[in-house]
């Protein structure tokens, strides 16, 4: 028997996977990148506000709590436009590491963070079907998500 994987000695491949999945808001298009870092440190970069800009392509800037819960509000400076735009956290779980917003009282994205161990993680978006062409900025954010959470 093998104590080690061949696998684990290989670099890994850090791609972004799109699938559509059923989640507690129903089916949902999911974007999703492992990330090398604890699942907590990913965690972090999703709720900490201060940190939205420098990931979230849409988001120049965040008016609210430093970090959210169930229930948070506050607005997000819209990029391109400029205009702020309220938004209002619309379930929040710490355990299962996921959080689901409205922005302007549109129900908006899901964002979640799986463990895949102690050094890796799964980072996903869940998109409503309606706005599946914001897959490309979910993509985006994904990857600036991994740099910050990797420090």
């Amino acid at each position: 028997m093998y104590k080690d994987s061949a696998a684990d000695s290989l670099p890994r491949v850090r791609r972004t996977e799109t699938t559509v999945e059923r989640t507690p808001d129903g089916r949902r298009l999911v974007v999703a990148r492992t990330v090398d870092a604890p699942a907590e440190d990913a965690w972090d970069v999703l709720v900490e506000t201060r940190l939205w800009p420098e990931w979230g392509p849409s988001v120049t800037a965040v008016r609210g709590p430093d970090r959210i819960g169930l229930g948070a509000t506050g607005e997000v400076r819209i990029a391109g436009a400029g205009v702020w735009v309220p938004f209002e956290v619309t379930a929040f779980d710490a355990d299962a590491r996921r959080w689901t917003w409205a922005v302007a009282r549109v129900p908006a994205t899901g964002h979640r963070v799986e463990a895949l161990g102690p050094e890796r993680c799964r980072v996903a978006f869940e998109i409503p079907p309606l706005a599946a062409g914001y897959a490309v900025v979910c993509r985006r954010a994904l990857g600036k998500i991994a740099r910050l959470a990797e420090r």
